[in-house]
């Protein structure tokens, strides 16, 4: 078996273990690993991206933020530089969500590279997801304060994939947002 076939398989498992339980907040609370996956499709098929490491920090990338996986444990299983990617994203629980999300907009210019990707593609998953259908719970004004907020995580990863940036530039134009 090919070698990175190999480590994306083992990287799947282990995300779909750690997300075994875990639902997104759509209506038909979809299984949460579809989530991730569709993060690291982005990245590949859409984003031209065949870094193994970004592929597989975007199938990690909500493991330590949503489950008990510990860095340290991330680093073992796959390395360090994933393990960077995916803490590069991951967003302290232990701070009130407003805070976070500042935290988001004020960090995404001085991500690396790689951890620009994973937000990128992590961004367009979940504005498609939105335009989809609404999360239980959630309301239209909510929704569009999450796209006028993620336009701005957005306008600090510019300069990093054209093809995402394109594709978000456009939901963003359709909810009347300029980058």
């Amino acid at each position: 078996m090919n070698s990175y076939l190999a480590l994306v398989l083992e990287t799947v498992n282990f995300a779909a273990e750690k997300h075994r339980n875990q639902r997104r907040k759509d209506p038909e609370q979809t299984p949460y690993i579809n989530h991730p996956i569709g993060v690291a499709r982005i990245l590949s098929h859409e984003g031209g991206i065949t870094d193994i490491e970004v592929l597989q920090a975007a199938l990690l990338h909500d493991t330590v933020e949503d489950t008990d996986t510990s860095p340290a444990e991330l680093e073992a299983m796959f390395g360090p530089v994933v393990a960077r990617i995916v803490q590069e994203v991951t967003d302290d629980k232990s701070l009130p969500k407003q805070e976070r999300k500042r935290l988001q907009v004020e960090h995404a210019p001085h991500c690396s590279q790689q951890a620009k990707l994973v937000k990128l593609a992590d961004k367009l998953y979940n504005l498609r997801d939105l335009n989809r259908c609404m999360p239980t719970g959630w309301t239209a004004e909510r929704v569009q304060e999450y796209f006028v907020w993620a336009s701005q995580v957005v306008k600090g990863l510019k300069g990093t994939n054209q093809a995402l940036e394109e594709k978000l530039e456009e939901l963003f134009r359709q909810r009347g947002i300029q980058l």
